[in-house]
């Protein structure tokens, strides 16, 4: 795990150029060999995007006031001094997670859990990074996935909130003998870049996927405290 993160760490503050190389406009698999003993895997996921199309791009408008509001069941966490806020269930705790800045787990289920990193930058915004599809290939395949681990992304999306960018996607990690399913976010200011991550087990991800979204639509970066 630490050597993970390491490489999360690093890499993240690279200039994304890696290509999708005619990757299915679909779903993206990391291994074309994995495809057809995925499919009815995918399929099933497919359905369970309530509509949503995967790898769609979806440019939402916010106001502050609407991502201020904090629905039932949620507590808001707000980092003034780092610059960012973002929702989690309230029935989770804080923990201490090696890396990030902030980070709550559910109190009884392992691989529920929300977690915040950041690293300097010189960019000002994620479009710096390069085109969507290919900056989150990028980061899912060859950031997030550990070299025992088959990544799949499902979902991609922007949204606007207070004239700053965020992109939100979905993708599973599958290792032999267990799969995680996960949300991440991803934002540019403060000279910084943010990264939410917020994850379940594959197997409960049907029936928490909707609460996990809040999260991850709920981050927002802010100007730091002086």
């Amino acid at each position: 795990m630490a050597s993970l993160i390491s490489k999360q760490l690093v890499a993240l503050n690279c200039t994304v150029t890696a290509r999708l190389n005619g990757a299915p406009p679909s779903v993206v698999n990391a291994s074309s060999s994995e495809a057809s003993s995925d499919e009815k895997k995918v399929t099933k996921r497919r359905l369970a995007l309530l509509g949503a199309g995967a790898l769609s791009t979806v440019l939402l408008n916010r106001s502050s006031a609407y991502a201020e509001e904090v629905p039932k069941n949620y507590r808001s966490y707000v980092d003034a001094n780092d610059g960012y806020s973002y929702l989690y269930p309230a029935d989770w705790r804080d923990f201490d997670f090696l890396g990030h800045d902030s980070a709550f787990k559910d109190k009884n289920v392992q691989l529920q859990s929300v977690r915040v990193a950041f690293i300097p930058t010189e960019k000002t915004d994620i479009h710096d990074l390069g085109p969507m599809d290919e900056t989150i290939f990028n980061l899912v395949n060859n950031v997030y996935a550990a070299p025992n681990q088959i990544p799949t992304i499902y979902d991609m999306q922007e949204r606007t909130v207070d004239g700053k960018n965020y992109w939100t996607f979905e993708y599973d990690l599958e290792a032999p003998g267990y799969g995680v399913s996960a949300f991440a976010t991803v934002a540019i200011g403060n000279g910084r870049y943010y990264t939410l991550i917020v994850t379940a087990n594959e197997r409960r991800w049907s029936r928490l996927r909707n609460k996990l979204k809040v999260v991850a639509d709920s981050f927002k970066i802010s100007d730091m405290k002086a």
